[in-house]
């Protein structure tokens, strides 16, 4: 299957409200239409540094998303990159757009003059994983939440 990627448009909205529904859904995250109101909002506003890729197949249909937003490394004195959301239909698994994605988001990083790809995903996401592990190297940071 040959696969595109390119930037999230306005046009995009309802493909993209689709698949952002499914990724909430994937992890059991609770989602409103608000929530992704103000999600699109933030990746439509050219003065927040919060992006969107979409890939899409031969037919021009939309079957993967990807957000992504620069952070700084203080210790590196670096700009990085945290891969926030992956998400590929799962009609479309297999498909290679999981990894085109990726692979989209260091070609906007390497760009951008990024230094980094950085990403998190659940313990038990193995298929997702057995991507990851082609691409990227598994670190041995754990990570922690707190409410403030």
């Amino acid at each position: 299957m040959s696969i595109t990627i390119r930037p999230l448009t306005a046009e995009d909205r309802s493909a993209w409200d689709a698949l952002f529904q499914g990724y909430a859904a994937f992890y059991k995250v609770e989602q409103t239409a608000e929530m992704r109101d103000i999600v699109f909002g933030w990746l439509m506003d050219e003065t927040r540094e919060s992006y969107c890729l979409l890939a899409s197949d031969e037919d021009g249909t939309v079957i993967g998303l990807t957000h992504f937003r620069p952070f700084v490394s203080h210790l590196r004195a670096l700009t990085n990159c945290f891969l926030d959301d992956l998400f590929v239909d799962p009609k479309a698994r297999g498909s290679g757009a999981a990894e085109a994605l990726i692979k989209g988001v260091a070609d906007v990083a390497r760009a951008r003059g990024w230094d980094t790809v950085r990403w998190i995903t659940a313990d038990d996401n193995y298929r997702g994983r057995g991507v990851y592990d082609k691409l990227a190297t598994r670190t041995m940071w754990i990570t922690y939440d707190m409410k403030p």
